[in-house]
């Protein structure tokens, strides 16, 4: 490549991202998905239009799954344990019956409806059955819903993919290479398993190793966290294991753990989940031929109603009624059941295995995620309030930005006063923060204030405070606590159950 030609793709490429972060903001004005304007970005930028040539499956596949594996370590970085764990079991359910209940009903609503063969309908319930990672956390933080509900509906998401491309993997195949049942389950078994247990084992590693190691230079955390998440994709990838559990499972240990500048790392980490985003959308945009997608919108939409109004229902109901779930939130949980990028790349592995009529897939999983995105992601909020699900006064979670000063022993704590907390209105005496924390600075309207007693805290406020690192997690979790419970806050944790002071995980 001549240096003519770095400057050429250079140049589209920072068009394209800066058209795709217009399209984002225009989205989010809109109140649509951010994929569905990502999408079309890709297909206008493509041969049909603009004139960008992109037809590699084989390459689409790659970076598609490389590009998934950044979106799921971002979200386990900003999932939190807490919220996770009392729905572990539902999610994991979920997963891996709900999946199973969902290829088979997708299957047979396209195999009778559309007159596919059970072998191709299969593989097409197989595509459209995993909920997406990167739609689902991206709506729910921006919904004012139960943490057990969001936990749920994360989990699912994160932990989903492993089994689907799993059968998706196996359907691809030709009938008569076709592996039995116990070969298949086996193999599922082991992905999760291995994939899990290396997943969870580099995350360790990758905590000690933060908390143990002093970087030169503050950017270089974020750097390192997201690399350890990459590591475990690659490493679970490598010994034909899940790469995508591992992923998620490493970016849930990294953020969940007491590590430095973990508001850095996660706001990195999310701007790299939208790269990941943008450059996926974009890419499966361009790898669609707009030609051939009227023919798609039929079968699309048949499929589509099956799994939005009968497969994705009767998986929930299957998994979750075990576990006493109101009806309510069975309800919303199978509407929230967003489907993106991740089916279609699926879509890309049955082209790259040369099945008979996989190109007929691919426009019809398009079609499919750009119609019911578009239905199920703008109806989410109305569904939750319709459901009596939504919490209007629902907190903002407080964010805590810390650095070492390893040589005083001590931690710096910033933490900025969202709208809606309700350490709006606390003085600062009232926090009773544990000795020998202390607030050192305010910063109020661009004016610094040193806080006494009696100086009362507003939303917007920016809190500067000093901690010894024995009593950091103490304070975090006392700052929590009042800012959801307010000034009557007892000493709880962070979800509202007695800890011992000096206990707990972040």
């Amino acid at each position: 490549m001549t240096l003519q030609q770095l400057y050429l793709v250079l140049l589209v490429g920072g068009v394209v991202l800066m058209a795709s972060i217009a399209a984002a903001r225009t989205a989010h004005r809109l109140g649509l998905p951010s994929l569905l304007l990502f999408l079309a970005v890709g297909v206008i930028a493509g041969e049909d239009v603009i004139g960008i040539e992109f037809d590699d499956a084989q390459l689409a596949q790659s970076l598609g799954t490389a590009g998934l594996a950044v979106i799921l370590v971002e979200g386990g970085l900003s999932t939190h344990w807490p919220d996770v764990r009392c729905r572990l079991a539902p999610a994991g359910v979920l997963a891996t019956v709900g999946v199973a209940v969902s290829v088979v009903v997708t299957g047979a609503g396209a195999h009778y409806l559309l007159g596919m063969d059970w072998h191709l309908a299969l593989l097409l319930g197989a595509i459209v059955s995993s909920t997406d990672a990167a739609a689902v956390f991206a709506v729910l933080r921006s919904l004012p819903l139960p943490r057990k509900t969001t936990g749920l509906l994360e989990a699912e998401s994160g932990f989903n993919d492993a089994p689907t491309i799993i059968l998706v993997l196996v359907f691809s195949t030709a009938v008569a290479d076709l592996p039995g049942p116990a070969a298949i389950l086996g193999n599922v078994v082991y992905q999760l398993v291995v994939g899990g247990l290396l997943g969870l084992a580099i995350g360790r590693i990758g905590v000690a190793a933060l908390r143990h190691i002093a970087l030169p230079a503050t950017g270089l955390y974020p750097l390192a966290t997201v690399g350890f998440g990459v590591i475990a994709f690659a490493a679970g990838g490598f010994v034909n294991a899940s790469g995508i559990i591992a992923a998620y499972l490493a970016g849930l240990v990294l953020g969940n753990s007491r590590l430095p500048h973990r508001a850095a790392t996660r706001s990195f980490a999310e701007g790299t989940g939208w790269l990941a985003q943008i450059g996926l959308f974009v890419m499966l945009g361009l790898l669609v031929d707009p030609s051939e997608l009227p023919s798609a919108v039929l079968p699309a939409l048949a499929v589509g109603l099956v799994l939005l109004l009968i497969a994705r229902p009767v998986s929930v109901a299957t998994c979750l009624q075990p576990f006493r779930t109101p009806w309510r939130e069975q309800a919303f949980i199978s509407w929230a059941g967003l489907r993106g990028a991740v089916p279609i790349v699926l879509a890309t592995f049955p082209i790259v295995a040369a099945v008979d009529g996989a190109r007929h897939l691919l426009n019809i999983v398009f079609v499919l995620v750009v119609v019911f995105t578009l239905v199920q992601g703008p109806t989410l909020p109305a569904a939750a309030r319709l459901l009596h699900i939504a919490r209007p006064g629902a907190v903002r979670e407080l964010q805590v930005e810390s650095a070492p000063l390893d040589v005083l022993d001590a931690d710096l704590l910033t933490v900025t006063i969202p709208p809606g907390s309700r350490l709006h209105g606390v003085a600062v005496f009232e926090l009773r923060l544990p000795p020998p924390a202390v607030i050192t600075l305010l910063v109020r309207g661009g004016i610094t204030h040193v806080p006494g007693p009696d100086t009362v805290l507003a939303a917007g406020d920016e809190l500067l405070l000093v901690t010894t690192q024995a009593t950091r997690q103490a304070t975090e979790r006392r700052l929590r606590a009042v800012g959801r419970r307010g000034k009557l806050a007892r000493w709880l944790g962070e979800h509202g159950r007695s800890e011992p002071v000096g206990g707990g995980t972040e």
